[in-house]
């Protein structure tokens, strides 16, 4: 549904966005990540037709958005960080005048504008003016407006800034559950978001993609992936662990708890057990970490921030 191929967008000596290229299909939640400043938001609006790139291309459906904007738009629902809002208008009101400059009327109008309040949980609040709703349900709102038109891509930037973390579960489940007959692309610094909803993650960094993978595929690249944390007694558990062919390192934490990392992300719970009934140790306790997404963004993009600077 959405293909980019070479994206690049310059701002006077400034690039912003670097050569990046991606395909997304139906039913995916693609989390656009990377820490501020990387290329999020400028690639997204490239993607909605809302800023031309400086050069490559991007295809919604088989249409080229720099060339045919409105005829893309049709199929696009575009939420970006800050979405203007009408203060002075009721929920149900404001949508039903977007419904209209869509080109909506009457029965028809009347209709998707329900249906907009239904998929959001608007109901309770859709004759309320919008200077008096919650953060919560002014994003809700937000989003009720990507969804007038019933379109096949969602593109949202950063659609959980700012909320609580109930508020943030709404959200999210919204999204996953517009994400089956969709894709939905959004962009976020959040972590924590991607592996709550995302079933592909891409990280850019500097303007450029440096990761592409599931969230569970990229925990795998992280140095704690397959570690084991143990609390155990016995003689020389350290210096035994140490011996083990596929540990790398050992470290005792402040509580006594015991921690082996594998080498190149072997699988060594099974040896550690090995040992442990080996040379009796009463094991109390034992942990397979499954990689963590944090370590490897922090890997990844100070990576790249390194290799600028070495370039510079």
């Amino acid at each position: 549904m959405i293909k980019a191929v070479g994206l690049v967008r310059d701002f006077g000596t400034r690039r912003a966005v670097d050569g990046v290229s991606f395909e997304v299909e139906k039913g995916t939640v693609l989390g656009f990540l990377g820490p501020n400043g990387a290329g999020k938001t400028t690639t997204i609006r490239m993607v909605a037709g809302f800023l031309p790139p400086t050069s490559g291309t991007v295809d919604v459906k088989g249409i080229n958005v720099a060339e045919n904007p409105v005829a893309a738009q049709k199929h696009i629902g575009y939420m970006p960080e800050t979405t203007p809002l009408y203060e002075d208008m009721t929920v149900s009101g404001f949508l039903r005048f977007l419904a209209e400059v869509r080109g909506f009327s009457g029965k028809e109008r009347d209709s998707r504008v329900d249906r907009s309040i239904e998929r959001c949980f608007l109901g309770p609040v859709r004759n309320q003016t919008i200077d008096t709703l919650s953060k919560g349900y002014r994003q809700r709102t937000c989003l009720a407006q990507t969804l007038l038109h019933d379109p096949d891509i969602l593109l949202l930037d950063e659609p959980t800034e700012g909320l609580d973390p109930n508020q943030k579960q709404v959200v999210r489940e919204m999204i996953r559950e517009m994400a089956a007959e969709r894709v939905v692309m959004l962009s976020t610094h959040v972590l924590e978001e991607v592996e709550a909803i995302c079933t592909r993650a891409i990280i850019i960094s500097g303007g450029k993609v440096v990761a592409d993978d599931t969230p569970v595929e990229l925990k795998t690249r992280s140095t704690k992936y397959n570690a084991v944390t143990l609390s155990a007694e016995g003689k020389g558990i350290v210096d035994t662990l140490k011996k083990l062919p596929n540990i790398g390192k050992v470290e005792t934490l402040d509580n006594g708890k015991i921690v082996a990392f594998p080498k190149g992300g072997k699988s060594i719970a099974p040896d550690i057990l090995g040992a442990a009934q080996q040379h009796k140790w009463s094991v109390s306790d034992i942990k397979v970490d499954e990689g963590r997404l944090d370590d490897v963004f922090h890997q990844i993009t100070t990576t790249e921030d390194t290799k600028k600077k070495e370039v510079a």
